[in-house]
Order: C-alpha cells, then structure tokens, then sequence
C-alpha cells in the first residue's frame, strides 16, 4: 500500500509543514498590507497634489498652519541645536587634541550640522512635535465624524485640511533646519573657543576652509524633502485613523515612527544623490563657494 504523500497534522513533518505554512501566511499578509499602504499613500499624495495645483488655500486655513509649524517650532528647535553643538564639541576634542587638530575642530563640528545634523535634528523635532499632533488632530476628526460633516457641505477635506499642513511643513522647515545650523554653530564656537581655550581665528578659519555653501545648500535642500514626507505620513495617519480613543493615539505615534524611518531612509538616497551632483560639477572635489 503506498505512503500518504501527506503527513498527519499530529506528526513531526505535519506540525513542520503547518509552522512553514503560519510564517509563510504572516509575512505575505505584511507584504500584501505595506503595498495596499503604499498604494494608499501614493493615491492620497497625487489627490492633495491635484487640489494643490488647482485651487488656492486660503489664507484663514494657512496663516494658523504655518504659525503652528514654524513659529512654535522655533524654540525647541534652536534650544537642542544649540546642545547639538555643544556635544559634538565635548564627544570631538580629546580625539583631536592627540593628534594636534583641535584647531579644525570647528570644521568638523560646523560641517556635520550644516550637512546632516541640522537638517536631521529639524525633521526629528517637526515629525515629533507638529506630525503626531497633525496626525492626532485629524484622527479625532476623522472619529468624532468631523471629516465627513466636511464632505456633506460640499468642502474637499484634503484641499482644506492637508494642502495647508503640507505646505507649512514644506516651505517653514528650511528656515527651522537654518535656525538649527545656526544654534549649533553657536553652541560648538562656544564651547571650544570659551571653555576649552581654542584660538578662535584659527577656529574660524578652518571653519571656513571647509565648509561651503553647497554643503549648506545640501542640507536646506533635504529639509524641504524632509517636510513635505513628515506633512504626508502624519495627515495620512490621521485620516485613515482607526475609531476610538486608541486609534488616535496609534496614529500619533505610528505618524511619528514612520515620518523618522522615512528621513533616514530619504536622507541615504538624497546624500547619494548630492555626491553625485558635486562630484560632476567640481570633479576635483574643490569647494569654489
């Protein structure tokens, strides 16, 4: 009689073939759920886009918006800049002192935040600060029905609610991202010329030296992609909020979690992206301005 090419469930290969089965079900539903989720996004983007373009918000919807993101935001923006500045002086100048450098600690100091700290540290303060607050605003609208009382009066929610938010975020966070740079410059001048006796002219013009104007045009430039991920993922969140009290909390926070892993992700290819633009303008790697 020949073998049953199915092993029974209470077997060792059965219980094997239903784990496979389990694993195999569970990272397909991921898979199937981040491309509905992408697909989903890319829909709601090229919607907001559309009314972007096509009808102009107006001015009582964008004034509160963009206080709300960029005036609020400064403080905690240049207070941890200024930090920012300060801890890379501390972490940076025993490791120069050694080799008798520490006069190029400036350099140092001022081109990781022009180029990547301040951008980064500003997209992190707006996608913690102003996205889990978008996110949970919408997301109590979307609960409490206020989105759909919208759409019963004939208003558009996402031309209403989400173009003014994508625009703050967007046109405002260059100038947080300066106001960072700024702060942390100050923070690490201050540091190493007052408290660790750097010759300041020297400081200065290692500063200068090295660091350009493209460097800084780098990192405004990724801001703007920065802010217009934060403003997209976080009004995303809120309008597809789950019901309930949890749901609005589940959308800060995803809103928040997901907007960072989006900067960091953006940041690679943008960076390579940047290399590549330098390199074919100025092949020898010399910074003219």
């Amino acid at each position: 009689m020949a073998a049953d090419p199915f092993p029974n469930a209470d077997s060792i290969p059965g219980r094997l073939m239903n784990n496979l089965s389990r694993v195999v079900s569970a990272w397909g539903g991921l898979v199937v759920q981040g491309l509905t989720t992408l697909g989903d996004i890319s829909l709601f983007t090229f919607q907001m886009l559309v009314w972007m373009f096509t009808s102009k918000p107006k001015r009582e919807t964008l004034m509160p918006n963009f206080y709300a993101v960029g005036v609020l935001s400064l403080p905690v923006v240049a207070l941890t800049g200024t930090f920012i500045g300060m801890v890379l002086a501390i972490q940076s100048y025993h490791q120069f002192k050694s080799i008798g450098m520490e006069t190029r600690l400036g350099a140092v100091i001022n081109m990781s935040l022009v180029r990547e700290l301040g951008p980064v540290l500003a997209a992190t303060m707006l996608a913690g600060r102003v996205g889990s607050a978008m996110a949970a605003v919408l997301g109590t609208m979307r609960v409490t029905e206020q989105i759909d009382a919208l759409v019963s009066m004939g208003a558009n929610p996402i031309h209403y609610l989400v173009v003014p938010r994508f625009l703050a975020c967007m046109l405002l966070i260059p100038a947080l991202t300066v106001m960072a740079d700024f702060m942390g410059i100050v923070g690490g001048y201050f540091y190493s010329v007052v408290v660790l006796r750097i010759d300041h002219a020297q400081y200065l013009q290692k500063s200068r030296d090295f660091v350009g104007g493209f460097d800084l045009f780098s990192g405004v430039f990724k801001s703007v992609f920065f802010g217009a991920t934060i403003a997209i993922v976080s009004c995303y969140r809120g309008f597809n909020c789950q019901p309930g009290a949890d749901g609005v909390g589940r959308a800060a926070t995803a809103a928040f979690v997901q907007s960072f892993v989006m900067i960091l992700a953006l940041d690679i290819v943008l960076n390579l992206f940047l290399d590549a633009v330098y390199f074919a303008i100025w092949p020898s790697g010399a910074k003219l301005f």
